[in-house]
């Protein structure tokens, strides 16, 4: 964690111990929230464990709900959500919970939470890591890193080198490297990746195949109550750093392929990575257009009654590794964090 984290840990640490989570609620919390998850599955010690902020245990998932139920919200679809958004319930604040990717962990460790509480939950799937062509990427850079001693990469930008034998090493480079090529084009970064999974002998094909659903079970869970399927895009792209063809065509193409691998209507979409540099105005566009009724961001906050004239930008709120704690929690369903963020100012729609 690094020292933004802790800060961010900090803060939810003072608002519980002073009930400011509780107190502002009626000012800062809005209509509901949809929560963003990746992973669920048990904690892993390791020193260099850059993604572990993407993964959450059963146990915590397990205490979360049990939270959430504990303060009175509903646990509702994210088609029900769209329903309370357009026709308001005063009093019922509302929390629907989105999966993104599509990993084997949602449906082996998560689900039998979910079922146990009876709680609806989205599943945002990539057809390319069920036909296991599109990459991993960031999964891939964690790899390499973790097999090389050291980093010595020739980018358009000039050269990265650093050191990486022990675990701080590691975690320096990663962060350094990442964010450098996240900055940049994406065939760049794509192709300084699989350069250095080469290097590395990582299989990025095997490593889809390890986390990632197969159609089989997809095609069994399509049809399952409680559960929602969502498109991805095709192949898992930041759209804003790609032209309207090519973002056009994951949008639509995702939805095409979903419906008839699983024989369902597809409704709703999660923009990959899905903050202001991965998604926006024009993807928004494009995602209405290619007939969903919901398209949602990574940017946070909670659901306001203005969203319901941009539901194909609506914020989610991440519940993630890092911050595994009651009093993180409260303060997020609380809406303050984003209420002080914003200093209460209305929605952007850009």
């Amino acid at each position: 964690m690094n020292g933004r984290h802790r800060a961010i840990a900090a803060a939810f640490r003072m608002m519980a111990a002073t009930g400011a989570d509780r107190w502002s609620r009626g000012v800062a919390q809005g209509q509901g929230v949809i929560l963003t998850l990746h992973h669920v599955r048990a904690a892993q010690t390791r020193g260099f464990a850059p993604n572990a902020l993407l993964d959450i245990t059963p146990d915590f998932l397990d205490r979360a709900l049990r939270l959430i139920r504990a303060e009175g919200y509903d646990i509702v679809s994210l088609q029900e959500a769209l329903a309370r958004l357009r026709n308001p319930k005063p009093g019922c604040f509302f929390v629907a919970l989105t999966f993104d990717d599509g990993y084997r962990d949602n449906v082996e460790e998560a689900w039998p939470v979910l079922a146990r509480h009876e709680a609806p939950w989205t599943l945002f799937v990539t057809p390319g890591f069920a036909d296991r062509t599109a990459r991993l990427w960031w999964l891939e850079l964690e790899e390499a890193i973790r097999a090389l001693p050291r980093l010595d990469l020739a980018l358009p930008d000039g050269r990265f080198t650093a050191r990486t034998e022990t675990d701080a090493e590691k975690n320096r480079a990663f962060a350094k490297l990442y964010w450098r090529l996240r900055r940049g084009p994406e065939a760049i970064l794509l192709s300084v990746i699989s350069a250095l999974a080469a290097e590395a002998g990582i299989d990025s094909v095997a490593l889809v195949e390890r986390e990632c659903l197969p159609w089989d079970t997809l095609r069994a869970l399509s049809g399952a109550p409680g559960v929602t399927i969502g498109a991805h895009t095709l192949t898992h792209p930041m759209l804003a750093k790609h032209d309207a063809d090519v973002a056009r065509r994951e949008i639509v193409g995702s939805k095409e392929r979903l419906e008839a691998e699983l024989g369902i209507p597809i409704r709703h979409f999660a923009y990959p990575v899905g903050d202001p540099g991965s998604a926006g105005p024009r993807d928004f566009a494009l995602a209405a257009e290619a007939g969903f009724e919901s398209a949602v961001t990574t940017r946070p906050g909670h659901l306001l009654p203005e969203h319901a004239a941009h539901l194909h930008a609506l914020p989610r709120v991440s519940l993630n590794g890092l911050h595994q704690n009651e009093a993180a929690l409260r303060a997020l369903l609380s809406g303050l964090p984003f209420w002080l963020r914003s200093r209460g100012r209305k929605i952007k729609s850009g």
